[in-house]
């Protein structure tokens, strides 16, 4: 592991974002997605499911101060440590626990997205509300550090009793991200304290050390939570206890037993009991993704980081096999992971179908955390394309486009109503949902997308490192002296990048421009550019091609210019022939965007259509669902359906008739914002 190839994110306070197409989401998420997600967190919204985290925090405050007012004389209340069935009558609620038991999260999300939102547009009221919000939670936090209004409402002796199923580390890990995301935006350390105070009480209770717990979390985050905090306070502790939860994971006697001894059954000692958690193997030598896709994401993000920062190559390998078996074998097109319902988590390889896919928007939300993490360790485009595929597509589909309602499963195939007769697909729903009773998505996307700067862009103390190509202002501070850069560009519709430097004194550093793999050819200032490898050195000036990014070394003097031209090509892309569910058939793709039909603009029954021999597609730039877009049309043919007015279920095989007709293709983020309709991405050839 070459430490000069490392890089870290850009500070969120020293890029503004200037893009049209990203500029726009982080918008709506600030002015809608973030104050709908607070009405929902305090269960003011109509018609949708509640959530009581915030209800269940200032319960947990009353708690807490109940029991410091009482001292050795509170006695506490243990509630039944189940899911509570709310009553008839809303209006009163018992003073107890209601929500799914990793409902604390929710906030702590919330928070993170409040804390990105703030570093690129100041919002006094919205700041007001989140320092309220702070204020309640941090209310709720017991004396010796705990904080987790499951276990302070229910029964406080069962803490760290439940590590397998009861999500405390989870929660406390979505904390410490949300309390480090806002002291950076805010300067304001009060949630910050509250998350240190929490890390040092589970620090005080795991570890190798002797009468300390050798647990790990059921799902994970903790380990680059964690991480965060180390990097933010330079407290060895807290990279430690990361390291400690990513090395005790999967070893034996596996710890769940211990948790759960009447799980362990004669004949089913055998290691797959624990895949779901990835807690099967010790994860050195996992090579398979296997189990809840987010978890796993999760739990990969952070062992990248630990590799990162100790340096253990055996880990590094461990996640590199990870990353090609993810990517290569188990990733839809859209960058969506995790194909069955069934556990919300991966199949076996190649098990990619396309009308029960789950796709979980948090999957692809993890992969992108993922992906970064090892663009930091080192900059190779296949990490970077995946996070751009994943952006486009997997996950901006998980949000309408107005912000107002959002999808937890993303299938590439949509029948509306299989959605809601067949039992294997109720998973799959026509239309995005107001909200959640288990809302991790929304919250995730806000949080993601108010970050977004920290994904397009990466750095090292003289290197600049861009990922993802968006309008941006950066500032890059090179040993004391300053460059001012400026990206434009009108991705992802058009492939064309301009980058202007400006330095008030001459500067040495380096910049690295990610070559798209979607891009089969590309142009430098007009100039075809080098090929996978190649070296020029001209003028002071070191032009290379290495892992797929463009590498600039120079001193740069100001006012230079750098024009960028990636051809946005339409592609026909087909699957590996082992993914069954696609065999003749294709996906249409421009750029990093898929693009699906819809019923709303091709008619029912897509099943009947196909694509001509010579499709001739066509791209065009219009308005289009309330939205700027580029829309394709292609050629394709249509089957004329045999005499079905005979009765006849299967009849003689005779050979198909088609109609010629032009089908109609939308960005595969866009669907579903125009009512209930059939989708699908794959159609079949007639090649």
């Amino acid at each position: 592991m070459d430490k000069k190839e490392q890089s870290r994110p850009v500070s969120l306070r020293q890029v503004q974002v200037t893009d049209a197409f990203w500029k726009k989401e982080m918008e709506l998420v600030r002015k809608e997605v973030i104050p709908y997600q607070w009405e929902a967190l305090n269960d003011r919204l109509p018609d949708a499911e509640p959530s009581f985290s915030m209800r269940n925090f200032k319960i947990a405050g009353k708690i807490t101060e109940e029991k410091r007012k009482q001292g050795d004389a509170y006695k506490e209340v243990k509630w039944p440590l189940i899911f509570q069935p709310l009553p008839e009558d809303m209006d009163h609620l018992e003073d107890r626990f209601y929500g799914c038991l990793f409902q604390d999260s929710d906030f702590s999300k919330w928070i993170e997205a409040v804390g990105y939102s703030l570093t690129q547009q100041a919002d006094p009221e919205l700041e007001k509300t989140a320092d309220e919000a702070i204020d309640i939670v941090c209310a709720a936090q017991q004396d010796n550090g705990y904080l987790d209004t499951y276990y302070i409402i229910n029964d406080q002796s069962m803490i760290f009793t439940n590590l397998r199923d009861n999500h405390e580390l989870y929660c406390f890990g979505h904390l410490t991200e949300g309390a480090v995301a806002y002291y950076q935006a805010t300067g304001k350390d009060k949630l910050l304290k509250a998350a240190e105070k929490y890390a040092d009480f589970v620090a005080s209770r795991f570890g190798e050390e002797e009468g300390k717990l050798k647990g790990y979390p059921g799902h994970e985050i903790a380990e680059m939570a964690l991480v965060r905090l180390y990097e933010v306070t330079g407290e060895d502790k807290y990279l430690n206890l990361s390291r400690f939860f990513v090395d005790q994971r999967g070893t034996r006697p596996y710890y769940y037993d211990t948790e759960h001894p009447e799980a362990v059954k004669k004949g089913h000692e055998d290691e797959q009991r624990y895949s779901y958690n990835q807690a099967h193997l010790p994860v050195r030598e996992q090579d398979e993704a296997v189990g809840h896709a987010v978890r796993a994401v999760y739990l990969y993000s952070g062992m990248a980081d630990v590799a990162r920062l100790t340096g253990d190559e055996a880990l590094l390998e461990a996640c590199e096999k990870l990353w090609d078996n993810i990517t290569q074998k188990k990733m839809y097109i859209t960058g969506g992971i995790g194909a069955t319902h069934m556990g919300e988590a991966f199949s076996f390889n190649y098990d990619l179908p396309n009308d029960t896919a789950y796709a979980e928007t948090c999957a692809s939300i993890g992969l992108v955390f993922f992906a970064r993490r090892m663009l930091e360790i080192k900059a190779s485009s296949k990490y970077a394309d995946v996070m751009e595929k994943a952006l486009y597509n997997g996950i901006l589909s998980g949000m309408a486009l107005d912000g107002k309602s959002f999808f937890y499963v993303n299938p590439l195939e949509s029948l509306p109503e299989a959605c809601h007769k067949d039992e294997r697909k109720f998973h799959v729903k026509p239309v995005r949902q107001k909200w959640f009773g288990c809302a991790c998505c929304p919250p995730n996307l806000a949080r993601l997308l108010s970050s977004i700067a920290s994904y397009a862009y990466t750095e090292a103390e003289d290197a600049l490192y861009v990922h993802l190509y968006m309008g941006s202002v950066l500032e890059k501070d090179c040993g004391g002296k300053k460059l001012d850069i400026r990206i434009s560009s009108d991705f992802p519709w058009d492939g064309k990048v301009m980058a202007e430097i400006n330095a008030e004194e001459p500067v040495a550093c380096r910049l690295a421009f990610r070559i798209p793999g979607w891009c089969s050819s590309y142009t430098l200032n007009g100039q075809k550019g080098l090929e996978e490898g190649e070296t020029v050195t001209a003028d002071g000036e070191t032009r290379q091609v290495k892992d797929g990014y463009l590498i600039i070394d120079r001193v740069w003097n100001g006012g230079e210019k750098l024009e960028l031209d990636f051809p946005m090509e339409v592609r026909l892309m087909q699957a590996d022939a082992r993914v069954r569910e696609d065999i003749g058939k294709a996906a249409v793709t421009r750029g990093p965007i898929v693009y699906c039909m819809e019923e709303a603009d091709n008619g029912k029954n897509l099943q009947l259509y196909s694509l001509a021999e010579d499709p001739e597609p066509q791209a065009v730039q219009e308005e289009k669902i309330g939205q700027r877009m580029v829309t394709i049309t292609t050629k394709g043919k249509k089957l004329v359906p045999q005499a079905e007015e005979d009765g006849e279920l299967y009849r003689e095989y005779k050979k198909p008739v088609y109609e010629d007709v032009l089908l109609q293709w939308i960005p595969y983020y866009a669907w579903a914002n125009r009512g209930e309709g059939e989708m699908q991405v794959f159609i079949k050839t007639n090649r």
